[in-house]
């Protein structure tokens, strides 16, 4: 059909009416339907050699979380590659990256209708739109004057967002460097923050507000969230982008070398010592050192953290002069460090200095619909790795991941999809569309809660109920009774931290390595298996 001036003007009315980025996508695409028959639309940003779906009509959710390679599409790097309007014949032998997909056709798309619209500004590819048709050959006969004012106002659009966001930005950096960190930092683990849920557009907020300043930031959250990926959006969006981002995971560092490992050290200091080695504190000077796990750091080496929290200095182990770093500090927890602070086992100094800017990272059971958009970013992912065609996840899986409480997160669903599609490609041929089932989700092996046994020594069983010496109906020997004393503590201590030798030691009050020797010697043993909770 001829675009005419009054749906013309209707469209751009609506879009003037829009207030946020999501509700103009979906109004720019309602009104591309209105002008043109479809099944499905998308609405695609180009970011390096990906397309990144803002906004869908006509396919399933979780094509949101999907992010097209153009080496793995070529329809849409075709699209790309051109200036005009790209119409495929209706028998074209190239896979359409929406195969089975579209919500108004089960399994394999059959012979149907594709176009794409790349969506230029200043020369510059910034997206673009694609059209399907279950209908063959039903945009053959649009007028070039239609995807002409088609084009022009989605390019429109898509640059209005881009400009208030922030992302024209980010997408004209030329310096390859700032570039190369750019991408390794959207792609390394997933880096990007994928989801339109409550919890997560106030993270998303979050960030947006602190990234900016220097400000040191608390990063709040359970085991699998995503708090690193927090970090290094920070770090990204800082004013230090461009600068080192030092990660150091404090749970890993020995007690002796903590010191050493944060703030470096003078040749000699100490056994072993062959030369001076600059410390993370160093490395990161002018950027970011994201401490993670600070719960773990030892009460002895949090008053050197807290002044170079307070001034900037540094002391390197075995050196007499002071150094001066800048460094903006993120850190990172599992713990609760308010309770940590009560119970002395975190300097309460340090934790408000800290957290200046808390951010708690959301649980995956609390994002809703978000479990999808990950569930299709991770699909995507799997079939490039597998050499796959195409994964999808049916009505009824879409309904267990969304039921499940997800214990480990998001790196838990990561594992539940990866190992899903494995299992579903069993009995399929690689160039199929293969569904997953709710029989490949596998849950009860997925991250399950660990029962704890600690298996004292024979002699433990004397200390529960210790009776006195004088009491004694027959003579104790000191050693045995002493050792008795020790097993049960040590079985106690570990069976209240969940079989962490870590935190037993510290509530011990005892290095980690001399409590697992003597723990051996005592013959205590921590035996963990797996509980099948029902999902």
């Amino acid at each position: 059909m001829e675009l005419n001036s009054t749906l013309l003007l209707e469209v751009a009315l609506d879009l003037a009416n829009s207030i946020t980025n999501e509700d103009r996508f979906d109004r720019l695409l309602s009104s591309i339907r209105k002008a043109i028959n479809c099944d499905a639309v998308v609405l695609l940003i180009h970011q390096g050699e990906q397309l990144k779906p803002l906004a869908i009509q006509g396919l399933a959710a979780d094509t949101l979380g999907r992010r097209f390679n153009l080496s793995d599409h070529p329809r849409l790097s075709l699209i790309c590659a051109g200036t005009q309007p790209v119409r495929f014949a209706s028998d074209s032998p190239l896979p359409d990256p929406y195969d089975g997909l579209l919500l108004a056709k089960e399994g394999d798309l059959p012979v149907h209708s594709c176009m794409g619209l790349p969506l230029y500004s200043d020369n510059q590819l910034m997206g673009v739109v694609t059209l399907d048709s279950l209908s063959p050959e039903a945009f053959s006969e649009i007028p070039e004057r239609t995807l002409q004012l088609i084009t022009a106002l989605s390019a429109a659009t898509l640059k209005t967002a881009i400009q208030l966001s922030g992302l024209e930005q980010r997408a004209q950096q030329a310096h390859d460097l700032v570039q190369e960190l750019t991408n390794e930092a959207l792609t390394r683990d997933g880096g990007e923050l994928i989801g339109n849920s409550p919890s997560m557009l106030a993270l998303k907020s979050d960030i947006q507000l602190v990234s900016g300043s220097d400000y040191t930031v608390l990063i709040l959250g359970k085991t699998g969230v995503g708090k690193e990926l927090v970090a290094r959006t920070l770090h990204q969006r800082s004013n230090r982008g461009t600068q080192p981002l030092v990660h150091v995971n404090c749970a890993s560092i020995p007690e002796t070398l903590a010191e050493s490992e944060l703030f470096g050290h003078g040749k000699g200091a100490f056994s072993g010592a062959e030369k001076e080695r600059a410390g993370k504190f160093q490395l990161a000077d002018g950027g970011t050192i994201f401490l993670d796990e600070i719960g773990e750091l030892p009460l002895s080496v949090q008053s050197k953290l807290l002044r170079v929290l307070q001034s900037g200095e540094i002391q390197p182990v075995g050196k007499d002069q002071v150094s001066t770093v800048n460094v903006r500090v993120l850190a990172a927890t599992n713990r609760d460090l308010a309770q940590e602070v009560k119970t002395g086992r975190f300097r309460a100094d340090l934790y408000h200095r800290l957290s200046v800017y808390p951010i708690k990272v959301p649980e995956l059971k609390e994002r809703g619909n978000d479990v999808l958009l990950l569930a299709g970013y991770f699909l995507e992912v799997t079939a490039r790795k597998l050499g796959i065609r195409q994964l999808k996840i049916p009505n009824d899986v879409q309904q267990a991941l969304l039921a499940y409480s997800w214990p480990g997160n998001v790196r838990e669903l990561e594992h539940v999809i990866s190992r899903a599609s494995l299992k579903a490609t069993r009995s399929t041929n690689q160039h199929d569309i293969i569904s997953l089932n709710t029989a490949d989700l596998d849950f009860e092996r997925a991250l399950l809660p660990k029962e704890i046994h600690v298996q004292p020594t024979p002699q433990s069983s004397l200390c529960g109920n210790a009776e006195p010496l004088s009491g004694s109906a027959e003579p104790q020997n000191l050693k045995t009774m002493t050792e008795a004393f020790q097993a049960n503590m040590i079985s106690r201590a570990l069976a209240g931290c969940q079989g962490n030798w870590t935190l037993a030691a510290k509530q011990l009050n005892m290095d980690r390595a001399n409590l697992a020797r003597l723990a051996r010697r005592l013959g205590v043993q921590v035996h963990k298996s797996i509980k099948n909770e029902t999902f």
